[in-house]
């Protein structure tokens, strides 16, 4: 008796340790009848980890080796966390595995916007390094530019983006630019003349500049994408003669943009550009300069086969005092190409208009430009170029001639990303 019950002892124990290898989660009676990956960054595993999912397909379930591929899967994504989860599958004791990937990895990306060289102007360039966390990008770049403005500027440039603000309709940027201006000797001795810095500005040595703005999508459908944003812009600078001082012109910024691209029936397309942007400086934000300065464009481009056809429109007015940076030029590598800037006026205008006619063929490109610049009370006189080039993985090469009596210098260009 005494033995019987022993063995009972024994039979029992063997039995109570039998039960968790038998089936530790019930879960292992079914089988896997797919993988897949989901959430924020789904692509980016090696070979070697998708080859592992894939051969998971068709084998009983393992509890501990889905742990255990979700930690890889997290390592070699470089994301906060990757969870399982399964779902029932189409056939009966089957199931699909699920993988959650959350936390977007970080990205870095080096870019050249901008890098021009004319043979009136010498190089400018833009170079900046972004790193992006979800829909958050940080950006710093270095600038040098002789040809958007009548100064060159050279100095740095940093921006903050979250492209997901509360919604993917919404969103956020805060620049900041910092730079140190060099002039031509044509605008010092423009505005050596009498009454010039009622019109405008001094020269001034160094530039700052924060602009917060929000940009809020109010349509991307079929009639097209328009975007509307607003800010404000705290622009200070160091006036160089007579004495050095410090000026600001803070203005309110708002631009209103539409875009819209129509396919075809015979592999054609036609594609619509146009924005408005208002600037308004003010003494109510502290400003030292009060002005309102209007810019419109309206772009249109029309293309078949090898061929395409592009018309440029631009417009622009300053009414009231603003600082030279605001004012409008032309004579650049993008209007009234083959003109030079300085010849055309030293220190800008606060009327312009321009247009620019092109038709490309594969790599072949030919342009006509016409424009204006003036100062309110004076007359508009209206100034041509035409041009020849070639283009290629954003490369731009570009002889352009001005339309003019006496003698004509023609300008070389050449670039990426202009």
């Amino acid at each position: 008796m005494r033995f019987l019950w022993l063995a009972s002892i024994v039979w029992s124990s063997l039995l109570l340790a039998g039960n968790p290898e038998q089936d530790i989660n019930v879960n292992t009676r079914y089988t896997v009848e797919s993988v897949d990956i989901a959430g924020d960054n789904p692509a980016g595993l090696s070979t070697g980890l998708r080859g592992e999912l894939t051969r998971l397909v068709g084998a009983k379930l393992n509890p501990a080796a889905l742990d255990d591929l979700a930690t890889r899967i997290r390592r070699e994504l470089h994301v906060r966390a990757v969870t399982h989860r399964l779902l029932r599958g189409q056939t009966p004791e089957h199931v699909r595995v699920v993988f959650d990937v959350r936390g977007t990895p970080a990205k870095f990306e080096a870019s050249v916007p901008k890098l021009v060289y004319r043979s009136d102007a010498g190089l400018s360039g833009l170079a900046e390094g972004t790193a992006t966390v979800g829909s958050q990008a940080f950006t710093f770049g270095a600038v040098s530019d002789g040809d958007d403005l009548a100064e060159r500027y050279t100095g740095i440039v940093a921006r903050y983006e979250d492209k997901r603000l509360m919604s993917d309709r919404v969103r956020f940027r805060l620049d900041f630019e910092s730079y140190h201006e060099q002039w031509n000797q044509a605008t010092a001795n423009a505005l050596d003349q009498p009454g010039a810095e009622s019109d405008t500005s001094g020269i001034y040595r160094t530039r700052q500049n924060i602009e917060p703005l929000v940009t809020f999508v109010l349509s991307r459908g079929a009639p097209g994408v328009v975007n509307l944003t607003v800010g404000a812009s705290f622009e200070r600078f160091q006036s160089q003669f007579p004495a050095a001082r410090t000026e600001s012109a803070n203005a309110m910024v708002t631009t209103l943009r539409y875009h819209r691209r129509v396919e075809g029936s015979d592999a054609n397309q036609q594609e619509w550009d146009a924005g408005y942007s208002l600037r308004a400086a003010t003494n109510l934000l502290g400003s030292d300069f009060a002005y309102a300065r209007h810019q419109g464009d309206v772009q249109y481009v029309y293309s078949w086969g090898h061929n395409q056809i592009l018309d440029d429109l631009t417009a622009g007015a300053i009414t009231g005092r603003a600082p030279l940076f605001e004012r409008f030029i032309l004579g650049n590598s993008t209007m009234l190409r083959g003109w030079n800037r300085f010849e055309l006026d030293p220190l800008g205008g606060d009327r312009m208009v321009h247009n620019t006619a092109e038709y490309r063929y594969r790599l072949f490109d030919v342009f006509y430009d016409c424009g204006a610049i003036w100062d309110q009370g004076q007359t508009a006189v209206l100034r041509h170029s035409v041009g020849v080039g070639v283009r290629q993985n954003g490369m731009y090469a570009a002889l352009a001639f001005p339309i003019k009596e006496g003698h004509i210098e023609p300008v070389f260009m050449v670039g990426m990303n202009y």
